[in-house]
C-alpha cells in the first residue's frame, strides 16, 4: 500500500474511532477519505474530527441543501522524481 493509503488509513481509522462512518479510495494521484457527519455530532467528536483531517494535503466539509454533510480529506500520492536520465551528462 502507497504511503497515502497508510496516511488515509490512518485518518480514516480516527474518524472511525470518534463515531463517523468513513469510506477510503485509492485514485492515480492521491488517497480520499471521506465521512459521514451526522446532524447530532458533539462538539468534542467536531474538534476530533478537524484535528484529523488537518494531517490531510486538503480537507474539507460537503454539505447539501438536504441536510447531508461530508468531511473529506485528500492525501496526494509521491510523485518519483526522475532527473534527466538518459540526458547530456550520460552520453559517451
Amino acid at each position: 500500500m502507497p504511503a497515502s493509503g497508510v496516511s488515509a488509513a490512518a485518518i480514516a481509522a480516527r474518524l472511525h474511532a470518534a463515531g463517523l462512518p468513513t469510506r477510503v479510495e485509492e485514485h492515480a494521484r492521491f488517497t480520499s477519505v471521506e465521512a459521514d457527519v451526522p446532524e447530532s455530532l458533539p462538539a468534542d467528536s467536531w474538534r476530533e474530527a478537524l484535528e484529523v483531517v488537518a494531517q490531510a494535503d486538503r480537507f474539507g466539509l460537503l454539505a447539501t441543501s438536504l441536510g447531508d454533510r461530508t468531511l473529506w480529506a485528500v492525501i496526494h500520492k509521491a510523485v518519483p522524481a526522475t532527473g534527466d536520465v538518459g540526458g547530456p551528462s550520460h552520453q559517451q
